[in-house]
């Protein structure tokens, strides 16, 4: 998802929820979603914080490395996973 998409997202979000401003069931609702969207989230776990993926960064770095001397070798390598 690109910054352009999410500030179209945002936009229609907040258009909805104004239009949705005096109606409180509709917004308990709205924010019931909300609270369980936000669960899944956290609970996500190929989510990482910055300083989780540097880490993995710098452990991956204390691995030794592979080489392929061609594609026909690397295809080979990543078939036998």
């Amino acid at each position: 998802m690109n910054t352009s998409s999410i500030g179209t997202y945002s936009t229609e979000i907040l258009q909805s929820l104004g239009a949705l401003s005096n109606n409180e069931a509709a917004l308990a609702r709205v924010a019931k979603y909300l609270r369980k969207v936000l669960k899944e989230q956290a609970n996500d776990p190929s989510l990482m914080t910055e300083d989780e993926f540097f880490a993995r960064i710098d452990e991956a770095r204390k691995q030794p490395g592979k080489q392929f001397n061609n594609v026909n070798e690397l295809d080979k390598y990543i078939r036998s996973l």
